[in-house]
């Protein structure tokens, strides 16, 4: 075992789930100087959230890779002070400290060199002999590092079980001084109380601190484990028991015949519920019933519209100019006399004129109308396609973060005659609960989406369930407009959605085009000369702005990550700079919030740009508003330049660029492709192999969810808990 000392100068690669780390170190001193390059050697090994600056202590062994060199793999490692003024330069600007950023900490260190730590431990009022630092900033560094000493034993416990600075500050915010007694007392609550620790990392801590890996405690944190990443990666509201049983033993390593009596413990401790041989999470489990019973109630009240509603049709044509199509008019009919429809329909087929007809029939009648969509992308497309606000459901429905509940609930109704929703394809089953419950039971409702699209991100299948419960009255438009019969887009996604392939010619003035393609770093260059000059040349577009990398997956050569840093250093390589993990942030980058913030209201999929970044803070442009990121807080965000089909739902781009390849083969799915397509409103282009194309085309066999919101409603039952929850 090797001992190896330095400050750690950058971060190549970072996962923050396993640890896993490649790093660079200038070294102290190295007993052979070809394990170096000018100083520096590569580092691999569990690290965790370790930060460019900090002093690192080392035990391992010098490896050969047969392609990167030498490398020191880490068996072991600890923090220190640094002890160099280049160190210290860095340690205090790596976020450690709130309110000493890059600048500051070189403006410190180049004052008070070496004794920069002692004068703000001992001698804090020295501060304000630095340039720039005031009296009022010089008191809230000397707070943070009060707050920094008080953490620094929960840092050794936490680097003890191998968990790095960025998961300890997250850890002291979430529990405070309770933190090392709470985790020794359960360590797998972090997982549900910590974003960005997993079970993995959770369990890991768990282990060192002796838990036995067949404990009940441990086996009941695997099983509430396999249940969240069944609804949070594979959308399921529930497991069937078996299935749960095999993967619960698989994930855990333990025998099958210990999962039955910690899944029996649960549902006593009411932490699942457990019922006709399916598994949920009780909030999936209440939120279902929830959606069912609402849909049911809604379907089932009679409306007696008066009026002569042909007539009414008929003058909305005459004055705004419009010819509605026979389905077209049937679905304003049916909203008129249905307290809950659904209109659903493909691209090109009117939807959008549907909705502006029922605004203007509602509002003829003196109706309240309210507008919503999942998203602020989904949300602002409506408002502008309408000519009336929208909101986004979260907004609409008036979200507290302080109580993380919303306002508007069954208790405390919108005030409302009639709601429309958009891109109801988006809406999980907890969001489609809590928006139900909302909705005044005389209010009507119509749902609108398109039901060929990839269901939500969220546990659940929504829209393909209510229209699958034969309950609530369905209108589905199928006719493709003449204006958008000269779309290749439209046209290709119809074809796609039937199973055939989509016509491709490459003309000069076609909106969809098709390059053949083979290998991947071709693939890779090709669509960086695509968004970097030969688009923006031909059609006048913006690089970033406008044109978005929609990919099938995240790994890969052709994957987001990947290509997301070679656009970046393609279409924004110079820049002042801050790096997180193993990515690192420019000023310009198009980034994506990764998950629902409410206290900043920014919220997963939303896409901004890195407005400015001062000390250790990132500045992000949202629209009209500047949200700000601690170093600690940037794991939220991540580069947006390239980004997954499901990340694009409910957003429309001038561009879309599509990598294609057999390296995707799991995800190429008929509805993926076809969302895709449906992203761009102007231009289309694929880039890959038409053997790829085709399996994406061929292959109709979308991942089936586990759910029982279809027959639920077609029940129109709820048992007497869950009729006490809802009420």
């Amino acid at each position: 075992m090797v001992q190896l000392r330095g400050v750690v100068d950058r971060i190549t690669f970072q996962n923050e789930e396993s640890g896993y780390t490649v790093a660079r170190l200038q070294v102290e001193r190295v007993a052979r100087a070809e394990y170096t390059d000018g100083g520096l050697a590569t580092i691999v090994g569990e690290m965790l959230s370790i930060n460019p600056g900090e002093t690192v202590v080392l035990e391992g062994e010098w490896t050969t890779h047969k392609q990167y060199g030498a490398q020191f793999k880490i068996a072991s490692y600890q923090t220190v002070h640094p002890s160099t003024v280049e160190g210290m330069r860095r340690y205090l600007g790596s976020g450690l400290i709130k309110g000493v950023g890059p600048v500051m900490a070189e403006r410190i260190v180049d004052h008070f060199g070496s004794d920069a730590l002692c004068v703000i431990e001992s001698d804090p009022e020295r501060l304000v002999e630095v340039e720039g630092l005031g009296a009022k900033r010089a008191k809230w560094i000397v707070k943070a590092w009060e707050e920094q000493r008080e953490i620094h034993n929960v840092m050794l416990f936490l680097q003890s079980h191998q968990v790095g600075t960025g998961y300890a500050v997250k850890i002291w915010k979430r529990y405070g001084q309770e933190a090392v007694h709470l985790i020794r007392e359960n360590p797998y609550r972090l997982s549900a109380d910590v974003w960005g620790i997993g079970f993995l990392t959770a369990d890991r801590i768990a282990q060192k601190m002796g838990i036995p890996a067949h404990s009940d405690r441990r086996i009941q944190a695997g099983i509430l484990h396999v249940l969240h990443e069944a609804a949070d990666k594979d959308g399921h509201v529930f497991l069937p028991e078996e299935v749960l049983i095999e993967s619960g033993a698989q994930a855990l390593g333990v025998p099958v015949e210990a999962i039955p009596p910690c899944v029996a413990q649960l549902t006593r401790d009411e932490a699942i519920v457990a019922t006709d041989g399916r598994v949920y999470l009780p909030h999936l489990y209440y939120a279902e019933q929830g959606a069912a019973t609402r849909c049911y109630q809604l379907s089932q009240v009679a409306r007696i519209e008066l009026g002569d509603i042909p007539n009414e049709i008929a003058a909305i044509e005459q004055r705004d100019g419009v010819v509605f199509a026979p389905r077209q008019k049937l679905a304003l009919q049916k909203a008129l006399s249905h307290n809950l429809l659904v209109l659903t329909g493909g691209p090109g087929t009117g939807k959008t004129t549907a909705i502006k007809g029922l605004i203007a029939l509602l509002g003829a009648r003196k109706k309240k109308i309210a507008l919503a969509a999942p998203t602020g992308r989904a949300a602002k497309r409506m408002s502008e396609a309408t000519g009336h606000e929208a909101k986004t459901i979260h907004r609409l429905l008036k979200f507290s973060p302080s109580e993380m509940a919303f306002e508007k609930n069954f208790e405390n109704p919108l005030e409302i005659d009639a709601l429309i929703v958009d891109e109801i394809s988006m809406v999980d089953t907890v969001l489609m609960n809590s928006l139900l419950r909302a909705v005044p039971i005389r209010a009507s409702v119509v749902l609108v989406g398109d039901v060929d699209q990839l269901p939500s991100v969220g546990a659940g299948n929504v829209l393909k369930d209510v229209i699958a419960s034969g309950i609530v009255e369905v209108v589905a438009l199928n006719e493709i407009f003449r204006q958008a019969q000269t779309s290749r887009i439209i046209i290709n996604a119809h074809a796609i959605n039937r199973g055939k392939m989509p016509e491709v010619q490459n003309d000069r003035n076609a909106d969809f085009f098709f390059l053949e393609v083979a290998e991947p770093a071709e693939v890779v260059e090709t669509l960086c000369g695509l968004c970097a000059s030969r688009l923006p040349r031909t059609y006048g577009l913006d690089s970033i702005e406008d044109i978005q990398v929609l990919v099938p997956m995240y790994r890969g050569e052709t994957g987001a990550n990947n290509l997301n840093r070679v656009l970046q250093d393609r279409l924004n390589a110079r820049g002042h700079e801050l790096a997180r993990g193993g990515t690192l942030f420019r000023v310009g980058d198009k980034v994506m919030q990764v998950r629902n913030n409410y206290d900043r209201d920014v919220f997963n999929g939303d896409i901004g740009r890195v407005h400015a970044i001062e000390d250790e803070e990132l500045q992000v442009r949202f629209q009209q508003r500047v949200v700000k990121y601690e170093l600690s807080e940037l794991d939220e965000l991540v580069l947006a330049y390239a980004m997954s089909v499901h990340k694009s739902q409910g957003a429309e781009f001038r561009a879309v660029v599509m990598p294609l390849t057999t390296q995707h083969y799991m995800m190429l799915q008929r509805n993926l492709l076809y969302t895709a397509i449906t992203r761009a409103r102007e231009l289309v282009v694929i880039v890959g192999t038409k053997r790829a194309l085709g399996m994406a085309v061929r292959n109709n066999q979308v991942a089936m969810r586990h759910t029982t919101l279809a027959q639920r409603i077609r029940a129109g039952l709820v048992d007497e808990v869950a009729q006490e929850t809802l009420l």
